[in-house]
C-alpha cells in the first residue's frame, strides 16, 4: 500500500506515547549507550515507523525523503560555510580584526571589542572553531590589560554562541529552516536581530558583571588559533577580513528585498533580472561567491598556490560531515513523524490545551537539550517534532521563523556537564565544575530566556 493512500486508525493518545517513547528511546541510545547520533537517529526513525503502522512497503522511501529533502539545503549552506571560515580563519584575519577593533574602541573597551570580533567572525565559524581561533587573543588582552579572564572570555564566548545558535549558515537553524520550511534568508536577517540584543544583554553585559565578581586568572598556556598554516605572514587588513564577512549577507540582504518587492507588485517578479539577481542572492549561491572571492583575495593573491587552497578547503569539510549527516537524519525522524500522523494528533493536543505552539517549541527543545546536551541535536529534534504541527496551522512566514528563533533558543537552555561546550569553556578557561555552572551556565540560560522573549515579540507582531 502506497503511504498517500494508507489512513492511520490509531488514536491521538498511543501515537502521542509512541513518539514520547521514540524521543526518550533517542536520549537512551544517544546518552547511555553512547550510540552514535547520527546511527541513533536512523534506528528510532525506523523503529517508529513500523510501530506507528507506516506500510512496510512505504517505510524506506518515507525515510530517505525526510533524509533527502534536509540534507538538500543544510550541506550546501554549512560546507559552503565552513569553507569560508577557514580561509578568514587560516589568514589571520581573526587576530587583524580584533587588533583593529581595539584600536578603534580603545583598552577600556576591550571586552566590547572582542565580543564585536567574535560576533563578526562568528557569522560563517562554528562555536568550537571559532572560540579556540579567539583564545590567544583574549588571552593576551586579558594578560595585557588585567582584570581576570571573564571579562574578556564571556563576552567572546557569548558572541559565539549566538551566532552558532540563531544564524545561519550554522548547522542547527539551517537544519530547523529546512525541517519547517523557513525562509533561510529572512531567518539569517531576523536571527540577527535577535541574537545581537540577546548578546549585548547577556554575552557582554552579564559577561562583565560575572567576570568582575569571579576571578579567573589568565591560564598560562597559549593555544588555538590555526594549525599554523599561514596564507601569507602579514596579514590581511581588517576591513578586507569584514567585506568578506559580510559579501554573503549583503547578497542574501538583497534577494529578501527584491522577494519582498516582488510580493508586493513593486517590482515584476517574473523579470529575467529580478530571477538573475535573487538567484545570486539565494545563500548556497550566495557562499559559494563569497567563497570564490576569499579564495583569490584571501589566498592566491596572497601567494598561496591554487593546490594548497584546494588542500585548505578539503581539510575544512571533514570535520562537518558527522554534523550534516546527523541533521539529514534529523530530518529523516521529522519525515516519520509526518506521515505516521503524529503531527496532526500532536497539534490536537496542544490546541486542547491552549498552549501557543512558540512556547511548546520553546518548552520541547529546552527538555531535549537538558537532557542530551548538544544543541544542534536538540535543535533538529525538536524541529522535527514540530514540523508537521506548524503544517498542520495557517502560520505566516515570519511566525514560523520566529517558532525556528524560539526552538533555537530553548537549544541552548541549561548547558551542563553533558553538553560539550561546557567542557570546551571549562577546560580552556580552566575553570572548575562549580565555576563553569556559575558563569557559563548561567550565560547560556540567560541567552535562551531573552532570545525566546525576544522570538515570542516577533511571533506577537507578525500575528497582527
Amino acid at each position: 500500500m502506497d503511504v498517500e493512500n494508507w489512513t492511520q486508525s490509531m488514536g491521538t493518545a498511543p501515537l502521542l506515547l509512541i513518539a514520547a517513547g521514540a524521543v526518550a528511546l533517542l536520549l537512551f541510545l544517544i546518552m547511555k549507550v553512547r550510540m552514535h547520533a547520527f546511527v541513533a537517529l536512523v534506528l528510532v526513525s525506523l523503529l517508529t515507523a513500523f510501530v506507528t503502522g507506516i506500510p512496510a512497503g512505504s517505510i524506506t522511501d518515507v525515510l530517505l525523503e525526510g533524509f533527502a529533502g534536509t540534507i538538500a539545503s543544510v550541506a550546501l549552506l554549512v560546507g559552503l560555510g565552513v569553507m569560508l571560515g577557514r580561509l578568514v580563519e587560516v589568514s589571520g584575519g581573526a587576530q587583524s580584526l580584533a587588533d583593529s577593533l581595539m584600536r578603534l574602541f580603545g583598552e577600556k573597551r576591550a571586552p566590547l571589542a572582542l565580543g564585536i570580533a567574535s560576533l563578526i567572525f562568528g557569522f560563517p565559524v562554528f562555536f568550537d572553531a571559532g572560540l579556540v581561533v579567539m583564545l590567544p587573543i583574549v588571552f593576551a588582552v586579558a594578560r595585557k590589560l588585567g582584570g581576570g579572564l571573564l571579562i574578556y572570555g564571556l563576552p567572546a564566548a557569548g558572541a559565539f554562541s549566538v551566532m552558532h545558535v540563531f544564524v545561519p549558515p550554522h548547522p542547527g537553524p539551517v537544519a530547523a529552516a529546512g525541517l519547517l520550511d523557513a525562509n533561510v534568508g529572512l531567518l539569517l536577517l531576523v536571527g540577527l536581530v535577535v541574537a545581537i540584543p540577546t548578546w549585548i544583554l547577556t554575552g557582554y553585559l552579564y559577561g562583565l558583571w560575572a567576570g568582575r565578581r569571579i576571578s579567573v586568572p589568565v591560564p598560562g598556556y597559549m593555544s588555538g588559533g590555526s594549525d599554523g598554516q599561514r596564507l601569507d605572514d602579514e596579514p590581511p587588513k581588517a576591513g578586507t577580513v569584514i567585506m568578506m564577512l559580510l559579501l554573503p549577507i549583503l547578497l542574501i540582504s538583497m534577494n529578501t528585498v527584491l522577494d519582498t518587492l516582488a510580493t508586493s507588485g513593486i517590482v515584476d517578479g517574473e523579470a529575467t533580472w529580478v530571477g538573475v539577481l535573487q538567484t545570486i542572492g539565494a545563500t548556497p549561491i550566495a557562499l559559494l561567491i563569497a567563497v570564490l572571492v576569499a579564495s583569490v583575495v584571501l589566498g592566491t593573491r596572497r601567494g598561496r598556490s591554487k593546490e594548497s587552497i584546494e588542500t585548505l578547503l578539503d581539510k575544512a569539510l571533514g570535520p562537518i560531515c558527522s554534523i550534516i549527516l546527523i541533521t539529514g537524519a534529523g530530518g529523516m525522524f521529522g519525515g516519520v513523524l509526518v506521515a505516521s500522523g503524529v503531527g496532526e494528533a500532536l497539534a490536537g493536543s496542544l490546541e486542547n490545551t491552549g498552549l501557543p505552539v512558540i512556547l511548546a517549541g520553546f518548552v520541547i527543545s529546552t527538555l531535549i537539550r537538558v537532557a542530551q546536551g548538544s544543541a544542534t541535536v536538540a535543535l533538529t529534534t525538536s524541529a522535527a517534532l514540530m514540523q508537521p504541527l506548524l503544517a498542520a496551522g495557517d502560520y505566516s512566514e515570519l511566525q514560523v521563523i520566529a517558532v525556528v528563533l524560539a526552538l533555537s533558543a530553548g537549544s541552548v537552555m541549561l548547558s551542563h556537564v553533558n553538553d560539550s561546550g561546557f567542557w570546551l569553556v571549562g577546560k580552556f578557561f580552566e575553570m572548575d565544575v562549580k565555576t563553569t555552572l556559575k558563569t557559563w551556565t548561567v550565560m547560556e540560560t540567560l541567552i535562551g530566556l531573552v532570545a525566546f522573549a525576544l522570538s515570542w515579540i516577533v511571533y506577537g507582531l507578525a500575528s497582527f
